[in-house]
């Protein structure tokens, strides 16, 4: 079989909608900046975004799965990236978070020592789709089942992250901020 690269600079294009929405945010926040900060908290306001972005995007840039006969390497920008040998792999899926924005696919590996990996560049979501998802996840699907023993693959037991979104803890983390500022007022007050 080949070796199966799915590259974050594939897939993560911004789009003139997305570049245009970027722009009057920073304009805003420029504006605003210029006038409460001065012409010094304005420059270092714009260099630290300017900063903070082009990070963004070289890391987005960098990030990398390859799939191959030595087993699975992630790369999430930095370095080389790693290698899990399939011994270690026990269990591939496709984790799905529902947001406002649509729902996220993204294929993730379980190793042996329980602990769980996304594998970058093979994502599917509203944003950003890929159409091939589905063909792609499967592909490295053969890759394991070719390259391990079937006794060697247990599907995990789901934990508690797998059963509540982001959302729902979002929002009880929110709840749980408001209920300590309240009792705090109350305590100082």
């Amino acid at each position: 079989m080949n070796e199966l690269i799915f590259r974050g600079k594939d897939r993560y294009r911004p789009s003139w909608s997305h570049v245009a929405l970027l722009a009057v945010l920073l304009a805003v926040e420029g504006a605003a900046a210029a006038v409460q900060l001065g012409a010094v908290g304005f420059c270092w306001l714009l260099g630290g975004t300017v900063v903070l972005t082009g990070l963004a995007l070289f890391l987005v840039r960098r990030t990398w799965t390859t799939v191959g006969a030595a087993g699975i390497t992630i790369c999430w920008g930095f370095g080389r990236g790693r290698t899990h040998p399939w011994h270690e792999v026990r269990w591939i899926d496709v984790r799905e978070t529902k947001a406002e924005y649509g729902v996220a696919r993204m294929a993730r590996i379980t190793l042996a020592d329980g602990r769980r990996r996304s594998l970058p560049g093979l994502m599917h979501s509203d944003t950003y789709p890929r159409p091939d998802f589905d063909v792609d996840f499967q592909r490295v699907v053969n890759w394991w089942e070719l390259s391990t023993d079937q006794a060697a693959r247990v599907q995990p037991p789901r934990l508690m992250r797998d059963r509540v979104s982001p959302t729902v803890i979002g929002l009880l983390l929110g709840l749980l901020i408001s209920v300590v500022v309240v009792a705090v007022v109350v305590v100082q007050g």
